[in-house]
């Protein structure tokens, strides 16, 4: 399932923006939406990767059983959507980098895995060290900024 997440997240890097892919999954490991993190690509401030694939998967009356899988620990911006949405269980590629609110959804009873897979943080890594300023907005370090 990672491998789903991981190629949007090239996608999104090859299109000039930040490299975070998600995708969220039935029980059954069956694709249901996929998306990369569009905020430089849409000039939308709220497309996160988790996002983007969530609005692909399009409406479901419960995701308790769905899985939403990041290339990057969610921020709390979409830590939210998994509360809020009752998403069942969330599978980071790495926080390491990142530490988002995962530690937070799995003390609110999402099962949570976190896999620090190696591809995942060598992305992130390149990525905030050639483009910081970039990165910096993503996150909403504003006194980084010019970093």
């Amino acid at each position: 399932m990672l491998d789903v997440a991981y190629d949007e997240a090239l996608r999104g890097l090859a299109e000039g923006g930040i490299p975070i892919g998600a995708a969220l999954f039935d029980a059954n490991g069956a694709v249901l939406g996929r998306g990369r993190n569009r905020r430089v690509q849409s000039g939308d401030p709220s497309m996160h990767a988790e996002t983007d694939a969530f609005r692909a998967a399009g409406r479901r009356r419960d995701y308790r059983d769905t899985i939403m899988v990041t290339t990057l620990s969610p921020c709390w911006y979409c830590s939210g959507l998994v509360r809020q949405f009752g998403i069942g269980s969330v599978v980071v590629g790495e926080s390491l980098t990142f530490s988002g609110g995962h530690e937070w959804l799995a003390g609110h009873g999402v099962a949570v895995t976190v896999l620090e897979d190696r591809r995942c943080i060598d992305l992130m890594t390149r990525f905030i060290a050639e483009h910081p300023a970039l990165w910096h907005e993503d996150i909403g370090f504003a006194d980084d900024l010019d970093a």
